[in-house]
C-alpha cells in the first residue's frame, strides 16, 4: 500500500509539472503569417525552411502524455490496450497511435528495426529507448518522457511504470535511442 501511495504521489508530481509546462507552452502564440508578395517569392526566405525542433512539439508531448497517463496499468504479455494490460511493445504501439497518430506493431526488436537510431544526447519526449533485458538485442523498449526518464511496461509485478535511464539496472542494459517521429 505504501509503494502505491508513493507511486501515485510521484506520478501526480510529474503530471503536474508536465501539465504546467504544456500550459505555459500552449499560451504562447506563433507570430502572425504575412501573405507572400505578388511575385510569389516569400517575404522571409527562412520561413520556407523546416524549423529545428524547439522545446515544445505537440506530437512529441502528446506521445509522452499518453505514456504517462497509463502509469500503473497492469502488465500482460502480448497486451495491447489499457483494458487488457500491456507488454512493452504493446504500450509503445498504443501511445504512438493515441498520442502521435502512428500505427506501428510488432515486438520490441521489430520496433528497433523500423525506427531511426538517434544519439542519446538528442533524446526528446516521444522517442524510444531500447534495452537488452533478455540476452537479445532490443528485447525491451520504453517511451522517453524527458528529464532522463522513460515509461515502460516493466513486468507482471509492477506493470506500467516510470524509471530513470540512470537506474543501475537499465543503465547497464541500455542499447540505444531511436525515433519514429520527425
Amino acid at each position: 500500500m505504501k509503494a502505491t501511495a508513493q507511486s501515485n504521489k510521484r506520478r501526480s508530481c510529474l503530471l503536474s509539472g508536465l501539465g504546467a509546462a504544456l500550459l505555459l507552452a500552449a499560451c504562447s502564440s506563433p507570430p502572425a503569417k504575412r501573405p507572400a508578395p505578388a511575385s510569389g517569392v516569400p517575404a522571409n526566405p527562412a520561413a520556407s525552411r523546416p524549423r529545428p525542433p524547439g522545446p515544445y512539439n505537440s506530437v512529441r508531448n502528446d506521445v509522452a502524455m499518453a505514456a504517462l497517463s497509463l502509469l500503473d496499468t497492469p502488465y500482460a504479455w502480448g497486451g495491447r490496450g489499457p483494458a487488457t494490460g500491456f507488454d512493452c511493445s504493446g504500450l509503445v504501439a498504443h501511445v504512438m497511435r493515441e498520442g502521435g497518430g502512428l500505427r506501428v506493431k510488432g515486438s520490441a526488436a521489430d520496433l528497433g528495426r523500423m525506427s531511426r537510431p538517434i544519439d542519446r544526447s538528442d533524446l526528446q519526449p516521444g522517442d524510444l529507448v531500447f534495452f537488452n533485458t533478455l540476452g537479445a538485442r532490443h528485447s525491451h523498449v520504453g517511451v522517453y518522457v524527458g528529464d532522463n526518464r522513460f515509461v515502460h511496461a516493466s513486468n507482471p509485478r509492477t506493470g506500467v511504470r516510470i524509471d530513470a535511464l540512470s537506474n543501475r539496472y537499465y543503465a547497464q542494459r541500455f542499447e540505444g535511442a531511436h525515433t519514429l517521429l520527425d
